[in-house]
């Protein structure tokens, strides 16, 4: 199974409370920081919520 690599590259501050939520959900809390999670359609349906704000890369195993 793939894995993703997340980085928030933009702060959530000035958009709506539950994209910053949603980013914190990921793991996602201080800028520049990243998170590596399982690829799934869940994820990618909250990584299409904010994908303003973040990197995403896939990563190989």
């Amino acid at each position: 199974m793939a894995r993703l690599k997340l980085t928030l590259i933009k702060s959530p501050i000035g958009f709506e409370s539950s994209q910053r939520a949603t980013a914190e959900a990921l793991g996602l809390r201080k800028l520049q920081s990243s998170n590596v999670l399982p690829d799934s359609p869940s994820l990618r349906g909250s990584l299409r919520k904010i994908r303003h704000l973040v990197k995403v890369e896939e990563v190989e195993e």
